[in-house]
């Protein structure tokens, strides 16, 4: 006999085991509604592309990340590292089959050989949602808009989106000499609540100097009101300035839609990711601060623009469903196994199996769930199974039932046995016990 395999898993990987699958299957049912209404469409990408599709488009730190290998057929390839990337070589190959602007949505997994934390891992799923084919504020306000929405809908209403833009913090540091280090500045800066002030401000002055690191602080600082913090930004790149003009033209519409509340303007948001040229955004739960951003994005007008000579502007976000899933455990907003079925129909006898089968099709035409125990075992491990699956139901049917032509149901809750029904009666009583 050749020697067992240990069954292990590589660091950062997880199995999903079927409470939790259904958990995230739920999540995501909730999402695909809020995106249809909205009129997104669904679409897919393949999980491998070639190496130049994906690298030097996120950054360096980014390239480092990237799990690449040389295919059987001797190509250069790379798991994908994130859902936008993809999305732009896949806008840029299928420009003239699709409508502009173009809404997509996507949940998919994706692969990071980065460090692993809470509610975040090597493979890791992403639900992306972009319009494509608009460089307006209203596009870069109906993603805000969407950002909440979608957690709102999962029952985190005291969310918050914190926004800003690329383009004025590029701006400020050219006006600070630093334009060539605006990258590395802005990276620091996008670290900031990880490390915070202090480390901030030593690894900026390596960079822009004793002296300049404090106002490069300052000037990302959120002054009290959204207001004060856009005079800030007018007052440091000027008012006429193409993203300061944009950032009014959005703050003034969440004002007129009273929502000012849930969306803060935040100069220190700059997003890590290299594609980014406007509007940027994070958002943060008010109960789990330290958890992070759940849900981020920006515009990228020049992404698409790498593999078609057509102007493809974007905008979109992405929400981390692993550390969403984290947040919702520790906010109690998980539901329970919800793979399990309503009823279950008990085997006494082998030879009733098309019985068995025929009623369990007619409770599911009937809008219930509900599954065949597969084999004839004491009805004590029958419950038993039942009772690890959350099934609350069970139907009986034996050899007696057959010959009265009546079934029983019970209630493995409250242990109440309701016999002698018809199986129409057995429909109807379930359907109210669920109730």
């Amino acid at each position: 006999m050749s020697e067992l395999i240990e069954p292990r898993i590589l660091k950062g990987f997880r199995d999903s085991m079927p409470q939790r699958e259904a958990q995230r299957q739920q999540i995501l049912s909730t999402l695909q509604e809020v995106f249809r209404l909205c009129g997104y469409a669904p679409i897919d990408t393949p999980v491998l592309e070639y190496a130049e599709v994906l690298l030097g488009k996120g950054g360096g730190e980014t390239d480092k990340q990237v799990y690449r290998f040389t295919d059987h057929g001797g190509r250069d390839v790379a798991l994908r590292y994130d859902l936008t990337v993809p999305f732009a070589r896949f806008m840029a190959a299928h420009l003239g089959e699709l409508p502009l602007p173009f809404r997509r949505w996507h949940a998919a997994k994706a692969w990071r050989g980065e460090n692993t934390q809470r509610g975040r891992y090597r493979e890791f799923m992403q639900v992306d949602f972009d319009v494509v084919g608009a460089d307006s504020a209203s596009a870069d306000l109906e993603i805000l808009l969407l950002m909440r929405q979608s957690l709102a809908a999962l029952g985190m209403q005291r969310s918050v989106v914190h926004f800003s833009h690329r383009a004025v913090f590029n701006e400020f540091l050219s006006r600070l000499g630093l334009s060539a280090r605006a990258l590395d500045v802005l990276r620091i800066i996008d670290k900031e609540r990880k490390i915070g002030a202090e480390k901030t401000r030593e690894l900026l002055a390596e960079i822009a100097g004793a002296q300049t690191a404090p106002a490069i602080l300052e000037f990302t600082r959120i002054e009290p009101t959204p207001r004060e913090t856009l005079s800030k930004i007018q007052k440091a790149v000027g008012a006429e300035h193409a993203a300061a003009v944009r950032l009014a033209e959005v703050l003034t519409s969440l004002d007129r839609l009273g929502a000012t509340g849930s969306f803060i303007l935040d100069p220190s948001i700059t997003r890590g990711l290299d594609y980014y040229t406007g509007m940027v955004f994070e958002t943060f739960l008010m109960d789990l601060p330290d958890i992070g951003s759940i849900c981020s994005g920006g515009r990228y007008n020049d992404l698409a623009s790498l593999y078609c000579n057509q102007k493809l502007p974007g905008v979109g976000a992405s929400i981390g469903v692993d550390r969403l899933m984290a947040a919702m455990e520790e906010l109690g907003l998980l539901k329970g196994d919800l793979s399990a079925a309503s009823l279950l129909v008990l085997c006494l006898d082998e030879t009733l199996l098309a019985d068995y089968h025929r009623f369990a099709a007619r409770f599911r035409e009937a809008g219930m769930a509900a599954e065949v125990y597969p084999e004839a075992k004491k009805l004590a491990v029958q419950f038993g199974y039942a009772e690890k699956r959350g099934i609350p139901l069970a139907l009986v049917w034996g050899e007696e039932e057959r010959k009265a032509g009546r079934v029983g149901l019970k209630d493995l809750r409250s242990r109440e046995s309701f016999d002698g029904l018809t199986p129409e009666a057995a429909i109807g009583k379930a359907k109210e016990l669920l109730r």
